[in-house]
């Protein structure tokens, strides 16, 4: 197992204050960062760190159950994975876990290893997203420097359409919608007409034909 970067944050939450403290020996002897909270409300008052994160939670807890609470997370847009733990697993349980998004679902007792690398994968998952949240950041960002004329030639000719059928179609000469889709391809810094259409995919706004 890769030795995760110090950085990475596990946080813990579940009601048994000696099994808090088993897991926060745990992950602290492969080096994470962790933090324990007694309750889902606990947990909700604590400030995410802007670094890859993971949650293993309780499925049983006080009040909200575990299942609620990923419920709630989703709800609320906070996307750290979550791995359950519990005494009491069943499969539809499991089931609604896994279906909502859950990294794993290990039923106690598991061993150690199986919930390390349920969390290596928790927190490559959460390191995955926030490398795609910031090249569409990044991405949206450039096309927002696009020009109204600019967005609408990318509109189409990521659609297909030839430069004249663009042309046709917006009322312009087939060479102005060069110089639209030359400055575009550069502002946007699209080496190729493919690099453009992952591009306006990857911001969700390339148009259906």
């Amino acid at each position: 197992m890769d030795r995760p970067t110090p950085t990475s944050t596990v946080f813990v939450v579940d009601d048994d204050a000696s099994l808090r403290e088993a897991l926060k020996s745990l992950f602290g002897s492969v080096g994470l960062r962790v933090e324990t909270f007694a309750s889902a409300p606990e947990f909700l008052q604590a400030k995410l760190p802007e670094a890859p994160s993971c949650l293993v939670l309780d499925v049983r807890l006080p009040g909200l159950s575990g299942l609620d609470f990923q419920t709630e997370l989703a709800k609320a847009n906070i996307n750290v994975p979550i791995i359950f733990i519990t005494g009491h697993g069943d499969i539809p349980m499991t089931v609604r876990a896994m279906k909502a998004g859950a990294v794993e679902f290990l039923t106690k007792p598991f061993r150690d290893q199986e919930l390390l690398d349920a969390v290596q994968v928790g927190l490559e998952r959460d390191r995955s997203r926030r490398e795609k949240d910031t090249m569409v950041s990044n991405l949206r960002g450039r096309y927002e420097t696009l020009t109204p004329r600019e967005q609408e030639v990318v509109a189409l000719v990521t659609t297909g359409l030839m430069n004249k059928q663009i042309a046709a179609e917006i009322g312009v000469t087939e060479i102005t919608v060069k110089v639209h889709r030359g400055n575009a391809m550069r502002k946007m810094g699209a080496k190729s007409l493919a690099d453009l259409v992952k591009m306006v995919d990857a911001l969700g706004i390339r148009r259906n034909r």
